[in-house]
């Protein structure tokens, strides 16, 4: 289930963030004050745009799991990207693909996109397969290297997927 954040989820978030398993396919793991920081800008654009990276729970389960939502990246401009993060415990149980599957949902349905968008590394294999189950398609064409990541860093290069409406 997709919900808003609460105070509670902070603390689960930044041990996700800790976790070098989890944070494999990304230049450095978070410290608790910059993981939290993180989760209070998700928070403060969710309560400003009405969408964003929703907490994710499992009804019945686990109270916070991680996030999968909607942002807009800074520095590609205009595009509005789908992404996750999830704990290593809920890996594996499809939960990425059914919430990215409802966030995809808001983005065609209630914000009216024409396209939504994600991007990850070459390595990232598991976050492909859920690109891929979402229906999303590799632009080889669209490949970058990602401005926040530093030059000559092996996790530099990143590949773009893409959804089209309807």
């Amino acid at each position: 289930m997709l919900r808003d954040w609460r105070e509670e989820d902070v603390a689960t978030y930044a041990a996700m963030c800790a976790d070098a398993e989890v944070m494999r396919h990304f230049p450095a793991l978070l410290s608790f004050d910059d993981a939290s920081a993180q989760a209070r800008r998700i928070c403060a654009h969710l309560a400003r745009a009405g969408w964003g990276l929703w907490a994710v729970e499992i009804k019945g389960g686990a109270p916070f799991i991680g996030f999968v939502g909607l942002s807009r990246p800074e520095f590609r401009s205009g595009d509005v990207e789908i992404g996750w993060r999830l704990a290593r415990s809920a890996w594996g149980h499809g939960y990425a693909t059914e919430a990215a599957r409802a966030a995809l949902d808001h983005g065609f349905v209630e914000l009216g996109l024409d396209e939504i968008v994600s991007f990850t590394v070459p390595a990232n294999m598991p976050s492909q397969r859920v690109m891929e189950r979402l229906g999303m398609v590799r632009d080889p064409s669209a490949s970058f290297e990602h401005p926040a990541v530093p030059e000559g860093h092996p996790l530099r290069l990143h590949w773009l997927w893409r959804l089209a409406a309807g």
